[in-house]
Parts: structure tokens; sequence; C-alpha cells
């Protein structure tokens, strides 16, 4: 049990520092320096030349012991990277399973709880507002707050951003941070050319930190775009903390109901991969702008 609990401190904390340090929030040799320190009292990670890292073994890799059809089970393993034919222990999973559970977890939490870097948005060249949140903790208790900007980016995108554009598009955090940082340079740009080849007037995109969905409403008041896309960090589940959703529609007002938006999810490398994603969401903007209409109703029309 002790080296399942080592074991299990190795791979958690490895999980958060290398999650860190992709967001440049911590440098690879503060990384070295911050990892020291935790393991003085416990050295359990050593040096790279001494003991090498724990590593998971491959999703579709079989874990069962003498299973009745082997074929059957890698075929369902390949197929997708839910947690089917982990094996077990007795009652309990086995300790290389328990493991990846709970370094997945960390990884989904640090998604939710970390912030996209300032680094990423200079260079993205994103504008940076804030909804109505004040921390994050307000924003996973009070979702209504999330869904409007606050009064200062309120006015910061009525004397900033373009108006009667045909489609404005906003980065939101949403519940993901890993999502945006992972996504966006391929998505953003490939969205962005494919609407301006299209003849489309798009105004500049732009980033809301602690957004909801419904706060694309409040934005469209504001610059009265006809079409308004959110791309916005999904809720991260153990499969993968990094996919993206793009959520679409017509010219939102105070009696748009959820029905009324079109919704893209899934965008990650091992969804709908974000360039290809950028290309299809341009295609769907054409059919709402020329069937002004968006949702069930843009359905309807097909």
């Amino acid at each position: 049990m002790a080296v399942a609990n080592n074991e299990l401190e190795k791979v958690i904390i490895q999980s958060v520092l290398e999650e860190l340090a992709k967001k440049g929030m911590l440098s690879l040799k503060s990384k070295d320096h911050v990892m020291s320190a935790a393991m003085m009292d416990t050295p359990l990670l050593p040096d790279s030349s001494d003991e090498e890292m724990v590593t998971f073994p491959p999703l579709d890799e079989m874990q069962i012991s003498n299973p009745f059809n082997a074929d059957a089970v890698k075929a369902m393993k390949k197929s997708t990277p839910a947690r089917i034919g982990i094996g077990r222990a007795g009652a309990r999973p086995k300790t290389m399973s328990w493991l990846r559970f709970l370094a997945d977890h960390a990884v989904a939490q640090d998604a939710v709880f970390l912030d996209v870097s300032e680094e990423f948005l200079k260079r993205m060249n994103l504008m940076s507002v804030q909804s109505a949140v004040a921390n994050k903790d307000e924003f996973l208790t009070r979702p209504d707050l999330g869904r409007r900007l606050s009064e200062e980016a309120a006015r910061t995108v009525s004397e900033k951003c373009e108006k009667n554009v045909q489609v404005q598009i906003l980065i939101v955090d949403g519940l993901s941070s890993s999502a945006i940082e992972a996504n966006i340079p391929d998505l953003l740009p490939a969205l962005m050319q494919g609407l301006k080849s299209a003849g489309i007037k798009v105004g500049a995109p732009f980033f809301v930190k602690y957004g909801r969905v419904w706060v694309q409403d409040h934005v469209a008041a504001l610059v009265n775009s006809d079409v308004i896309i959110s791309l916005i960090g999904e809720r991260p589940g153990l499969g993968t903390a990094e996919s993206l959703s793009a959520y679409m529609i017509y010219r939102p007002n105070e009696n748009t109901v959820e029905a009324d938006r079109t919704v893209i999810s899934n965008i990650h490398k091992g969804g709908i991969p974000p360039a290809e994603a950028g290309a299809h969401l341009k295609d769907v903007i054409k059919q709402i702008l020329a069937a002004k209409a968006s949702g069930v109703k843009l359905n309807q029309q097909k």
C-alpha cells in the first residue's frame, strides 16, 4: 500500500506541475525546484537519470486477466477512451487504473481552476474583458453572473468593438482554460480566414473571462451583430480536459431560449480537429446568415 501511495503522489504532483509549465505559469527550471522541495522529505521523484518517471500503459492495452473474448474487448477499447476492460484486483481497481483515474481527475480540476494565461492572450492578440463575476469561486457558484458582462467590460466593448458586423467571435474560458489554449491557435485562424474568404464581415475576436454561454446575448446587443459565435471551454471529463464547443445564434433578444442556439461540440485533437472545426463552422455560419435563423428554427428550414 505504501508503494501505491507513493506512486499516486508522484503522478498527481507530476501532472499538476506539467500543466502549470504548459500554461507558462511555471518554468521548467522552477518546476524542478518545486519538485525537489515537495519531495525533500520523501524523494518520490528522483532525477530521470536515476529512475524513469511513471508512465501509463496505452488506453487500448488489455488489462483483463484471461478474458472470455479478448478480441472483442480490444476492439471496444480501440473505439473509445472510456474506461472499459481495465480489470480489477478483487473488488478494487488495479493500481495503474486507479492512478490513471486520479491523474485524469487532477488534470480536469486544473482545467476548471486555472485561468487562461495572459501570455496566451497577448500571443493571440485578443482583447480581454470580464463577465460580472468577481472571482473563480463566484464563477462556479453564480452561473447567472457569468451570463452578462461587467459594467466596465460593457463600456469597453461598446467603445472598442466594431458595430453592425455580420459575425462577432467570442473566446470564452467557460469551464476549461485548457480547451482554449489547446484549440484556439488552430481553430480561430481557420475560422477567420474562411469567413473573410466568403466575403463575410467579421468583428475583431476578443476574450471573455469567467464567461458562460449566454454572455453572447449581452455582447450581441452591444455590437448589433447578425450572428455571434462563442468558442467556449466545455466541462472537462476524465477522457479529456481540452474539449471546446461553438455556440452560434442569430440576433438573440429577450425571448431567446436554448433551442435557438446551434452548437458544435467535442472540438479537440481526439474529436473534431480544431482546424477542421474552423472550416466547418464557416459553412454553418453561412447557412445561419442565409436562413436568418439558428438552432431549431434553422433545422426546420432544411
